[in-house]
């Protein structure tokens, strides 16, 4: 996840349109409840096209603009150098989490992928 504005030197059509795939992740992300995640993989599959590391990609460096925290690696571990960023949000909006044993690195927890998975359900589907 990014937060990086394009380049200064970026074409003018770059700043003003995102590519069509890009708004489509961006507009699954926006759908997914607060408390609640999707995995990469799952919103490819929401989607029906690309998959994780696209999706990924496109969170990377479009997502600073959406609920980016709601987008997760599918074993829950937080986003390597956003985890407290992310962990203040996952505590503010309940998500659940799986307490960090002392012996793991930084003692952070994960999300509790049972728990917070998000399917989809009660949205209005890919369009």
């Amino acid at each position: 996840m990014s937060e990086q504005s394009p380049p200064d030197d970026a074409r003018p059509e770059y700043t003003d349109a995102l590519p069509e795939y890009a708004e489509r992740v961006l507009d699954v992300a926006e759908l997914i409840p607060p408390g609640r995640v999707m995995t990469y993989g799952d919103v490819a599959e929401w989607l029906q096209e690309g998959g994780p590391r696209q999706v990924g990609r496109v969170m990377a460096l479009y997502g600073g603009a959406v609920p980016w925290w709601r987008v997760v690696r599918a074993d829950g571990a937080l986003l390597p150098g956003h985890e407290l960023r992310a962990l203040d949000h996952y505590r503010a909006e309940g998500t659940p989490l799986r307490t960090a044993s002392a012996a793991s690195q930084g003692h952070l927890p994960r999300l509790d992928m049972k728990r917070a998975r998000w399917d989809g359900g009660d949205a209005a589907g890919p369009a």
